[in-house]
């Protein structure tokens, strides 16, 4: 499993955790009842605290993500379908979030966006 962390971001590195993992699993990665390293072996290859690590962890049981079997360790749970949609949802929110905010600063309005965004979409569609 790899994790590439910043320190130069302007996100909390236990985020940068949380997020590559998420991805992973979500992009099928890593599948239902997966290991993750342990705490502190993570901790280690990526030269950070194992609390930080501690935080990514809880962070992604307490969001449905993974497991984790005192003495075991921690693994990843089944797919909750509307987990993963929700999820989604909110990374396509920061993306368009980002577009809408380039847009505005650029002086492209939203019939323009929107133009963009049904051609790309139809593209998508007919793949």
């Amino acid at each position: 499993m790899d994790i590439i962390i910043s320190n130069s971001g302007d996100r909390p590195i236990y985020e940068q955790i949380t997020s590559q993992i998420k991805s992973m699993i979500m992009a099928g990665r890593l599948k239902e009842g997966d290991p993750l390293p342990s705490m502190r072996t993570l901790a280690k290859k990526l030269r950070i605290s194992v609390i930080t690590t501690k935080r990514a962890y809880e962070d992604l049981e307490r969001e449905g993500f993974i497991t984790t079997v005192v003495g075991k360790g921690s693994f990843v749970k089944a797919a909750d379908l509307s987990l993963v949609r929700e999820e989604k949802l909110k990374q396509i929110e920061e993306l368009l979030f980002k577009a809408v905010s380039l847009a505005g600063q650029s002086g492209i309005g939203r019939g323009e966006i929107e133009e963009i965004l049904e051609i790309l979409y139809q593209e998508e569609v007919s793949r």
